[in-house]
């Protein structure tokens, strides 16, 4: 497997059924922002809801029918999840055909791609698979680690994005002394600062590493904090 991170928004990707399994592709889908075709006779009381709340630029299509020939037409992705044997053949048989890529539910042998189990912290993500072998034990890593990495991680990403865009944007700083100045930044009680709110002590630790050339203070260390309070 090669893994990468896809960005998917405004995409199209095709999703074959219309049941639970169905349900949690379209909703994670959506949540990529990639805009999605169902094609099942039925659907989810979830799925029936989303459709409902559309707006005049939906994100979903339904075709309320079973799955033909050409329904796939212009898909980037394809997930084929239903309970039917025939028709999961017939979805994996045109989408290979068209060169797509296909994931086919508790088939992984047939799969062209996995979706890992993921923990997100705002930009963080970590993902973990066993390439299909046992999605359970993926879950129970990723609830495992989402024990370790809290939302204090969200405001730590924040904070280092926000001293890239400065570090890099200095030109007196070369290269390899940006790489150095990453490395110290980050100091082993870093993140036992974060949790505990112990923002002074954090603020004297970057005007050491920074120097007064990058100046951060502690209002800007506050204002991260408080955008770790708003909806993700």
């Amino acid at each position: 497997m090669y893994h990468i991170s896809l960005n998917i928004a405004g995409k199209l990707c095709a999703v074959v059924g219309g049941g639970n399994v169905a349900e949690r592709k379209v909703l994670s889908l959506l949540n990529a922002h990639a805009s999605v075709r169902i094609i099942s006779p039925q659907l989810t009381e979830v799925l029936a809801e989303v459709l409902s709340k559309q707006t005049a630029n939906p994100a979903v299509e339904w075709r309320s029918r079973g799955y033909q020939h050409g329904d796939l037409a212009g898909a980037l992705l394809v997930f084929a999840a239903t309970d039917n044997p025939v028709v999961q053949d017939a979805v994996v048989r045109d989408a290979k055909k068209a060169g797509m890529l296909v994931n086919v539910a508790d088939a992984p042998d047939l799969c062209d791609f996995q979706i890992p189990a993921v923990v997100r912290r705002d930009n963080l993500n970590i993902a973990v698979s066993t390439n299909g072998t046992s999605p359970a034990l993926a879950a129970k890593i990723r609830q495992d680690l989402e024990k370790r990495y809290g939302d204090e991680y969200e405001v730590l990403l924040r904070l280092m994005a926000r001293l890239r865009a400065r570090i890099c944007n200095d030109a007196s700083i070369d290269g390899s002394d940006r790489k150095i100045l990453f490395q110290n930044i980050l100091h082993e009680d870093i993140i036992h600062w974060i949790r505990g709110e112990q923002w002074e002590r954090l603020s004297q630790h970057l005007d050491t590493v920074l120097g007064p050339d990058v100046h951060f203070d502690l209002l800007d260390l506050l204002e991260l904090t408080e955008k770790e309070t708003k909806p993700r």
